[in-house]
């Protein structure tokens, strides 16, 4: 064994890597800038993971998702693998605390932060004092205004860099077209191009488009067909509820999962299904991000995704442990209206926009150029009751607002309380003498934790309570009052996203948008739509539309999809009705013909031209008109 494997089979627990995992970890040892391209589950984390655990130093890991953040220093932890994580909802304390950690502890190795941390002056600074091996970017294609989840924060990335000038960067993504994979590497400074691709096939997963007027129904079905756990996907939170009653009426263990759902709600339906106590979990795209389950049988869409992206990286969430598994996509002609509606939803007209931004100024209550720097729990439920407004268009709005950086919102997160005793031991103990009744709350404080006189800790105020037998209110009036006292620094736990101003207050004719950038961008969701469409309606082979989307134009029918065993069933052999059908379409491009003309056209013997007409008919490729002329679609 190499080093490399020795410590992939100390963490992780394997002999041998995947490919091309220890190429590009090879690539990022020798200083050389590096894109990895590799697919939902195919194990992007460990190709930055193990060269920083190979090296001194600590590897800064950049990604937009707090919850995968939180996810992955945690796993870390679990393997005795040092790893922090700043993000927003954090004191400035706690912040400076975690980077003095970052500068002194030659035994921490991970610092992961969101893209709009690095611009953070404290950050910066502080960067400077670190011994660097790595800077990893996770979801890379954020940094592509052609990419489906283009952020504008990504572009600080490269001025982060002139910080930390020898040190190499890795950027990972599951998605990227051709065109993303290019800025990709320019956008972050590539001193010369150096790709590592794996293929995006997935011989083992069959996918599937029904057509069907009752997609619930058709769901039991395919629930009752295939053996094992299963995920659904919806897209709106109703109707997670819904689907998930309907799936334990019919006697299939289900739960149901969204964002907006408690932190203890979703963590206990997540662990129940994991567990395999639920069979099917029913969810918005809240769920997935940095699920390793690898024997999930089946994924359903029963709605279509916005992009050929999302709904690549959500079916490829079934069967990572490489056996048979089922990508499903329940369609409805009337699904494509419904599509088309998303357009002006999501990108809304810019007088709406500047009208939400002015109803978010009031809802704080700031004045005019004032505000930079201000940062407020943020209820959105709240804010559109009190200015009855379309949720959807307000949180949209947001979002272009805050591309065009006059806010940032974060994600709603679950931060635990955190304490930490600010006074040395000697004078703590000196205050519990005084004080008898925070004594003992003190005492199980110091028995249940540790840690707590050199870093901020997370605490669990239930776990209090019902140790000292009193109510949980007692317990928050206990943390207040020491707080109050400077003995600890408390930072009571919040559940909520929040609002970042990062620039004062404008009035409403003060406020620019990039116009361009708006057009281009809405444009760009009209074509992810299209594709999304035509991936649903198409006869051509499933997987090889996925993988021609991804710039993969030479793959060969997978032969299992919807759309290849309805041509095995003609008859032909697979090579005949390939010929047949691009002389077909070659032709009636030229020109549309009657069928007779058509027929003759054709090299191949009559009666199979004929079958492959018929099916082409069937299918809608092909349109006769009033004309008797037959037309390609």
């Amino acid at each position: 064994m190499n080093k490399y494997q020795k410590i992939l089979q100390k963490y992780w627990g394997h002999t041998s890597f995947r490919e091309p995992q220890q190429e590009i970890i090879e690539a990022v040892i020798n200083k050389q800038d590096t894109l990895a391209l590799m697919p939902t589950g195919g194990g992007k984390s460990i190709t930055f993971q193990i060269p920083a655990l190979a090296q001194d130093g600590i590897c800064i890991v950049v990604t937009p998702l707090i919850a995968l953040m939180k996810d992955q220093v945690k796993n870390l932890k679990k393997k005795g693998i040092k790893a922090v994580a700043v993000y927003s909802g954090m004191s400035r304390n706690e912040i400076d605390l975690i980077l003095g950690n970052c500068v002194y502890d030659k035994n921490l190795k991970f610092l992961y932060c969101s893209p709009e941390r690095l611009d953070t002056e404290i950050l910066k600074t502080r960067i400077q004092q670190m011994n660097v091996n790595l800077l990893a970017i996770d979801e890379a294609h954020c940094i592509s205004q052609w990419g489906y989840d283009f952020r504008p924060s990504y572009l600080k990335i490269s001025d982060f860099r002139q910080l930390i000038p020898n040190v190499p960067v890795l950027a990972v993504t599951a998605t990227a077209t051709k065109k993303v994979i290019k800025d990709i590497q320019e956008k972050l400074g590539f001193k010369k191009e150096n790709i590592f691709k794996k293929s995006f096939k997935r011989s083992n997963l069959i996918y599937l488009v029904r057509e069907v007027e009752d997609k619930q129904r058709h769901l039991l079905k395919i629930v009752n067909s295939i053996s094992g756990i299963g995920i659904v996907y919806t897209r709106n939170r109703q109707q997670t509820k819904e689907i998930s009653s309907f799936l334990k009426d019919n006697n299939i263990p289900s739960g149901y999962y969204h964002a907006g759902l408690s932190f203890e709600e979703r963590n206990k339906i997540q662990n129940d299904w994991e567990d395999e106590k639920v069979r099917v979990i029913v969810s918005t795209n809240a769920f997935g991000m940095g699920i390793d389950k690898s024997n999930v049988r089946f994924v359903v869409h029963m709605t279509l995704p916005d992009n050929i992206e999302s709904y690549f990286q959500e079916a490829g969430r079934g069967g990572r442990d490489g056996k048979q598994a089922f990508a499903v996509l329940l369609y409805h002609p009337h699904d494509k209206t419904k599509l088309n509606q998303r357009i002006d939803v999501t990108y809304p007209d810019t007088q709406d926009i500047i009208k939400i931004y002015t109803y978010l100024c009031n809802f704080f209550q700031i004045p005019f150029y004032s505000g930079k720097g201000m940062s407020f729990d943020f209820d959105i439920i709240k804010f559109v009751k009190t200015y009855k407004l379309n949720i959807n268009v307000a949180y949209n709005s947001l979002k272009i607002l805050q591309s065009n950086e006059y806010i940032e919102l974060s994600e709603e997160v679950n931060n635990p309380s955190r304490i930490m005793f600010i006074i040395q031991r000697d004078e703590l103990y000196k205050y519990q003498i005084k004080n008898k009744i925070e004594d003992n709350f003190i005492k199980l404080i110091l028995r249940t934790y540790s840690g707590l006189f050199t870093n901020y800790q997370r605490i669990n105020e239930e776990q209090l309570a019902n140790k000292l037998n009193i109510k949980l209110a007692d317990v928050t009036q206990f943390l207040i009052k020491l707080g109050r006292d400077k003995i600890i620094s408390y930072i009571p736990r919040k559940k909520v996203p929040q609002i970042y101003f990062k620039s004062e207050r404008l009035d409403e004719k003060s406020i620019i948008f990039n116009i361009s950038q708006y057009h281009l961008r809405k444009e760009l969701y009209k074509k992810s739509i299209n594709s999304i469409l035509q991936y649903a309606t198409s006869n051509v082979c499933r997987s090889q539309q996925l993988l021609s989307y991804f710039d993969e134009k030479d793959s060969t029918p997978c032969g299992v999809c919807d759309v290849c065993t309805q041509k095995n069933s003609l008859g032909l052999k697979k090579s005949d009705f390939d010929i047949i059908y691009n002389e077909i379409k070659k032709n009636l491009k030229k020109q549309p013909l009657n069928i007779e003309s058509l027929t003759n056209s054709i090299s191949k013997n009559s009666n199979k031209v004929v079958k492959v007409i018929q099916w082409l008919l069937d299918n809608e490729t092909i349109i006769q008109k009033e004309d008797f002329l037959i037309y390609w679609e």
